[in-house]
């Protein structure tokens, strides 16, 4: 309980992007970084040296984020790959563009997602459009490109790669008790009886369970995996929140600029942060302890099969 608070109404942070180290040299994925938090992380990533590619859906949004990062970081350019999180060849395509032009990549910001989507939308592979973008098609991306991860973490003297996903305190509040209903991950007449609710904090669980499983697998081949809530921000995320609840929660979030970025940049930047593998995260850049069930081995082992299973179809 004291936790929750505490994420809800951070302290002042001990840790600030003034403190992100000299990342000359550094290559550097924000999917999602358009708008939000992956707007505000690429323009910090910029301003410290980092070359920075943007991933997401629409090339137009993307050049006018590109134009804007501009005016904010002195000319300082981000490059753009397109990638729709809600088409696994999409990310296949994707990760093929990206690996055709760089030869490293030291850290992965999975930090794009959907919240409380109508629970009629599903990905074009049919999976419920929340745990299709928030999870698949995240874990889909970081899979393929593992490779060009281990080899960037063996190449760096002394150094690592690291993988840092973007998930929610919604993962305690609203997952099931299970985490994952697995056989409602897949549109049917069952989930669409879900609550809209429930699937986005199955979602976040999963992302969290996902991140701990990729630090157990390759934490000893210097791949560094956390994962974290960015806080209660006014971003598009809240677009399918309306009404009274709209208001109210308006009241209480915070801009993202830039505290909410603060949290995944520590985790994706700092020296402390590579002293630990598969973390949990909380306002404002502290450590912090997610649902129990979400540390539970088994758990990791099967989200990882199951993936595994349903990557071999596409």
């Amino acid at each position: 309980m004291f936790q929750s608070l505490s994420e809800m109404c951070p302290p002042t942070p001990k840790w600030t992007v003034d403190d992100i180290p000299d990342l000359t040299g550094k290559v550097v994925i924000v999917t999602g970084g358009n708008t939000g938090i992956g707007f505000v992380t690429c323009k910090y990533l910029l301003i410290h040296g980092a070359t920075v590619y943007m991933l997401c859906r629409s090339p137009e949004k993307a050049q006018e984020a590109i134009e804007k990062l501009k005016d904010v970081t002195s000319g300082k350019e981000a490059r753009f790959i397109q990638c729709d999180l809600a088409d696994l060849p999409s990310v296949k395509k994707c990760v093929q563009e990206f690996t055709s032009k760089e030869t490293r990549l030291d850290i992965l910001f999975n930090s794009a997602g959907v919240m409380f989507t109508p629970i009629e939308q599903v990905t074009k592979q049919n999976y419920d459009m929340q745990f299709g973008t928030n999870v698949i098609g995240h874990a889909y991306l970081t899979t393929l490109l593992l490779p060009i991860l281990l080899t960037t973490a063996q190449a760096t003297p002394g150094g690592n790669a690291r993988v840092i996903i973007t998930s929610s305190d919604g993962h305690s509040l609203f997952s099931p008790k299970e985490g994952i209903k697995y056989d409602m991950v897949t549109d049917s007449p069952q989930r669409r009886k879900m609550a809209t609710t429930t699937m986005y904090g199955m979602s976040k669980w999963g992302d969290i369970v996902f991140s701990k499983e990729l630090a157990r697998r390759y934490g000893s081949q210097g791949l560094i995996s956390h994962s974290l809530n960015p806080g209660h921000l006014r971003t598009d995320l809240q677009r399918h929140v309306g009404g009274f609840t709209s208001k109210i929660g308006d009241f209480l979030l915070f801009d993202p600029d830039p505290l909410g970025a603060t949290t995944q940049l520590h985790a994706g930047t700092s020296a402390e942060a590579a002293k630990v593998n598969g973390q949990y995260y909380i306002p404002w850049a502290r450590p912090g302890v997610p649902k129990k069930n979400t540390e539970d081995p088994e758990a990791g082992r099967k989200l990882w099969a199951w993936l595994e299973a349903e990557f071999k179809k596409y």
